[in-house]
């Protein structure tokens, strides 16, 4: 859970809600063939519950009232690479921000496979 402090008060934005807005954008995005387990725990987590974590990929940090954004994909094979990073760090930073009105300072993305 994200909690920042502003003039007024608290806001709480659930790591749900991050995970289904940036999975939404980013499998919108053409080359991506899905998102994978990033972190330990939602790996570990994945092993266990035999089934898709809510936040598979996806991990926010606040840092100095910033987010930061980890993102873990899957790519399709023939694909630049390249272009697709730079069309889901924008994507992903547009709608973090325009939904949330929270800065987000980096985004982060992770090809942790390529498939046929």
């Amino acid at each position: 859970m994200i909690k920042i402090n502003n003039y007024l008060g608290y806001i709480e934005i659930h790591n749900e809600y991050f995970s289904n807005l940036i999975a939404k954008n980013v499998s919108e995005c053409f080359g991506v063939k899905g998102m994978v387990n990033g972190s330990t725990t939602q790996k570990l987590r994945s092993f266990i519950s035999k089934s898709d974590s809510k936040d598979k990929g996806v991990v926010v940090k606040s840092v100095d009232e910033k987010l930061i954004v980890d993102i873990h994909i899957e790519v399709s094979y023939g694909v630049n690479i390249s272009a697709i990073v730079k069309s889901i760090i924008s994507k992903v930073r547009y709608a973090v921000e325009e939904s949330t009105g929270l800065i987000v300072s980096k985004v982060n993305v992770y090809v942790d496979s390529i498939s046929v």
